[in-house]
């Protein structure tokens, strides 16, 4: 599992719809992974699904597992039309004060249950999230 925060001078409003709107996820991913996603997949609870297209290509369905507007939410990626394999992504939003916002964003791959995906979870450092945490600061800075 690793880990990483910093604070964002924004509301937490303003930060999770960067999140929770899966349209704008390629625009701040320090992995440089993600292509494109439609739009209108906004997600408003848990047990949703949306769908993101990789940069090699491939689609990624994403099982929405926990929920609170403005704060918290986290999902687990799977190939499209199969289970997910375990790992999660979880981002959550702490107030800082007016007008900014602790963002803590969590790669968790304890249950990752198939091996070919190991090394790549292993790649998954705090500097690469740190790098979605700071590209997400200058989005949500720019309003």
């Amino acid at each position: 599992m690793v880990s990483a925060s910093r604070e964002i001078a924004a509301a937490p409003a303003r930060i999770f719809e960067l999140i929770a709107d899966p349209f704008w996820q390629p625009r701040w991913d320090g992995n440089d992974n993600l292509a494109e996603a439609a739009e209108g997949q906004r997600v408003r609870r848990a047990g949703e699904v949306f769908t993101m297209t990789l940069t090699q290509g491939s689609v990624r369905e994403n099982h929405v597992t926990e929920f609170e507007e403005g704060r918290r939410i986290a999902w687990t990626p799977a190939e499209r039309g199969k289970r997910p394999p375990g790992h999660l992504w979880r981002w959550e939003l702490t107030p800082a004060g007016p007008s900014r916002t602790l963002v803590t964003c969590t790669y968790d791959w304890t249950r990752l249950t198939d091996s070919n995906r190991l090394p790549r979870a292993r790649a998954t450092t705090e500097d690469k999230l740190l790098a979605s945490i700071d590209r997400l600061a200058v989005l949500a800075e720019q309003q």
